[in-house]
């Protein structure tokens, strides 16, 4: 029997900024309730970690926090047609979770480009991110593609001037459709 999980509350410490967790981990249902009562404003998982996506999804929304779903490079959409109306976020791996400083698999252009209709059908406001392999020669198609959010790691963090990166990564999504967020 699992032993339960006290979370810790990193708002307890002043954290202003938003807490955004990807879970890639079972039993999730527990730890979403964890980081929840943490002090989490979104909480995303893969849908292979959960026995009933759905109540995962009230789940998450009712601690209090945006939910989101996770799609491996090989995961289709499909779920996502059921459940879309209790999502807030839909991250597209572009790369297969582990380690960072992959390369970016482009067959998730088709799946970044399929979840935007998805999304614009609903009418609603739902954030469409990507992570794995993002950096500057790539952020443009990305976003050209539909995403409106990305998360870069080593491409950043790898170089000695985070700054400069940055503001090329601005750059190229200053010429790229205009639903993207540049924060």
């Amino acid at each position: 029997m699992a032993k339960a999980l006290k979370p810790y509350c990193v708002r307890a410490d002043g954290t202003a900024v938003p807490l955004d967790v990807h879970l890639m981990v079972q039993p999730v249902d527990e730890l979403a309730s964890a980081f929840a009562a943490a002090g989490a404003d979104l909480v995303s998982f893969h849908p292979e970690a959960s026995a009933h996506i759905d109540r995962t999804l009230q789940l998450i929304r009712g601690g209090g926090c945006q939910a989101g779903l996770v799609f491996n490079p090989a995961t289709p959409l499909e779920v996502l047609e059921y459940v879309i109306d209790k999502v807030d976020l839909v991250l597209i791996m572009s790369v297969n979770p582990g380690f960072g400083g992959q390369n970016f698999i482009d067959s998730a252009l088709r799946k970044v480009q399929n979840a935007r209709k998805l999304i614009d059908a609903t009418g609603r406001d739902i954030r469409l991110e990507v992570d794995g392999g993002i950096k500057a020669e790539n952020i443009r198609s990305v976003a050209d593609a539909g995403a409106d959010t990305f998360v870069a790691g080593s491409a950043i963090f790898g170089k000695p001037d985070y700054k400069a990166v940055i503001n090329a990564m601005r750059a190229e999504l200053g010429r790229a459709a205009p639903a993207c967020r540049v924060a």
